[in-house]
């Protein structure tokens, strides 16, 4: 390193190095070219009258940017107070390194108070201080956006396509997307970053209508990007829009972007929320080198969809195959476990993960907690709770909802008071535990005080699956007829979940009266609810009302439905088995042939133990 300046390190050449320095995060380098500027004052001083006045100040604000992007915003701060002059360049490249919107904020409040002839605010000091806030999101972003705006406008830099980009990209982030919208409504020119942040912003703001209308806007004013078409599978996704999302599938293709990793993800999550899994399965198999991400996207499509046989298979084939497992694969894996699933196979998950070295990744505990309790094993629940060393929200839903599972509705109250000691947040996860809770120990009283506090204590706004437990809450305590009450003077009167839950109750204590109200409003409103027929049906056969079941069932079979058939699982040697109920005149012999045989083995299992 040379220890004088010298000619042929010209001022541009060493800008030039402290920029690669910044990108590179070379700290050590960056302090070198730092050192030759401070043992060389004549040639660095900031003086007015220098003819290269302007290549100087270009060397000190790569200095403060070299230091901002390698996260030294105190000797950032430290190289610009030693600036005796300053211009546009300098403050935006100290707004660059600030932390948080605090200090972003801060620091703009000292440029406009500087002194005449100081730098004045351009578009790249606002986009700079309103990504700031947009990384802040609600509280203090929130707080200073419409500051923020306002100044933008009395600047006359509003109409900026940057500053109107970075403005609409800060509503979405502090959960503003009406002012996001009114933003862009008010520009005059538009560019593909504009587009693409409304047609996000509304996905994630789950705005999904909007956000589709607009990506179809979008492709008449300018050429759609991979962010675009990721956001508006994202949108068809929560939709659940198929038609319009293998409509994008067939653009993106003729675009060129459908092995393009992220479109390729979105597209596997779209069809699975869809519950299109052939579909989903075919662009994972379409993929030249699937990788953990979109194994992991379609492992956690067959655990939506319930496909857990699938699930296992995929997973086994990839580890065969040699694909990295991570963490986020073995959670997705883990999700798709049932109640019917092989123990031993869990089991054989969770020494993979431990031997892989996340056994004690939070998503894998939550995944764990859910897999042990959903097979029986509650303690094996426990024990990973126990375990975990970092937990989250989601760890605590999952505890609470196993107990929940299991029947032990005063322990599930109990969690929930130590999760809030614990300063965790409860979700509406949360609550739908809490109230399976209530119904597990015959409460509803509570149960109604919890779905009432919800949002007076909470925030939380109660959904259709809160209700429903409510229903089925009341419904066990025999209750039917303030459950058919509290349906119609509820919010969902007209959801079909909310009539079937209470058919259920009717069938179980054989109430026909209650029954028949609940199933005349649940066909209404869903004409082919095979279980309406079903539950129905088997109210009348309590009651030794054959004609009637014979009505309900001619009726259900005039418009082409069938029940489902029933099905049991027992798991014999790390397999598990299905068995299908059939009519009980079939093969009686055979059956009890059968019987005999397992009986037999049993026998011979117990010998070998005894030995």
């Amino acid at each position: 390193m040379r220890d004088v300046w010298s000619p042929p390190l010209s001022y541009a050449h060493l800008s030039g190095l402290l920029a690669r320095c910044g990108r590179a995060g070379d700290l050590r380098l960056g302090t070198s070219l730092h050192a030759i500027v401070a043992k060389n004052p004549s040639h660095f001083r900031l003086c007015p009258r220098r003819s290269c006045l302007q290549h100087v100040v270009v060397v000190w604000n790569s200095l403060v940017a070299m230091y901002g992007r390698c996260g030294c915003r105190g000797d950032a701060v430290r190289v610009f107070d030693e600036m005796a002059l300053r211009d546009s360049v300098s403050w935006n490249s100290l707004l660059s390194a600030s932390a948080s919107a605090t200090d972003a904020l801060a620091l703009l409040r000292r440029m406009l108070s500087a002194a005449p002839g100081a730098a004045a605010c351009d578009h790249a000091t606002l986009t700079t201080v309103l990504s700031a806030c947009a990384r802040a999101g609600g509280g203090t972003g929130s707080a200073s956006l419409p500051a923020v705006h306002g100044l933008a406008a009395s600047c006359g830099l509003d109409a900026e396509v940057s500053v109107g980009n970075a403005l609409i990209t800060a509503y979405f982030e502090c959960s503003s997307p009406g002012s996001a919208e009114r933003v862009f409504d008010g520009m005059a020119d538009r560019n593909v970053i504009t587009w693409t942040a409304m047609v996000s912003g509304m996905a994630r703001a789950e705005r999904y209508s909007e956000s589709l209308s607009l990506f179809r806007q979008m492709r008449r004013a300018v050429d759609a990007n991979r962010a675009s078409y990721s956001s508006s599978l994202l949108a068809c996704a929560g939709s659940r829009a198929a038609r319009e999302g293998q409509q994008i599938h067939g653009l993106a293709v003729k675009a060129g972007l459908e092995t393009d990793l992220h479109v390729e993800s979105e597209l596997m999550d779209m069809y699975s929320k869809c519950g299109l899994m052939e579909d989903a399965l075919r662009v994972f198999r379409s993929g030249q080198d699937p990788d953990e991400v979109s194994l992991t996207v379609i492992l956690a499509g067959f655990a939506q969809n319930g496909l857990e046989e699938e699930a296992f298979r995929l997973f086994a084939e990839m580890v065969g195959k040699g694909i990295r497992v991570d963490a986020n694969m073995v959670s997705a894996v883990l999700g798709a476990f049932g109640a019917s699933a092989p123990f031993a196979l869990g089991k054989q998950i969770h020494a993979l993960a431990i031997k892989r070295c996340f056994g004690g990744n939070t998503y894998v505990c939550n995944g764990l907690i859910n897999m042990y309790s959903k097979c029986g094993e509650l303690q094996e629940s426990i024990r990973v709770f126990d375990g975990t060393p970092s937990k989250n929200t989601v760890t605590w839903n999952s505890i609470i909802a196993a107990y929940a599972r299991h029947g032990h509705g005063w322990e599930v109250f109990g969690l929930f008071e130590s999760m809030e000691a614990d300063g965790v947040k409860p979700t509406d996860v949360t609550f739908l535990s809490l109230l399976h809770g209530c119904s597990h120990v015959g409460s509803p009283r509570k149960g109604l005080e919890i779905l009432d506090s919800m949002p007076s204590k909470y925030g939380i706004h109660p959904k259709v699956e809160h209700y429903a437990c409510v229903v089925d809450m009341l419904g066990r305590a025999s209750q039917l007829d303030d459950a058919k009450a509290f349906i119609e003077d509820g919010p969902f009167k007209d959801s079909a979940l909310l009539w079937q839950s209470l058919m259920g109750a009717c069938s179980f204590h054989k109430n026909s009266g209650v029954g028949e109200c609940a199933a005349e409003k649940l066909l209404l409103l869903d004409p082919d609810c095979t279980a309406a027929y079903v539950l129905l049906s088997n109210v009348y056969s309590s009651e030794g009302r054959w004609d009637d079941r014979a009505r309900i069932m001619k009726r259900m079979r005039a418009r082409g439905l069938r029940k489902d058939t029933g099905k049991s699982w027992i798991e014999l040697e790390k397999e598990v088995r299905s068995f299908a109920a059939g009519p009980t005149r079939s093969r009686p012999d055979d059956v009890l042939v059968q019987l005999s045989a397992v009986a037999s083995d049993q026998e011979d299992v117990v010998e070998s133990s005894a030995l």
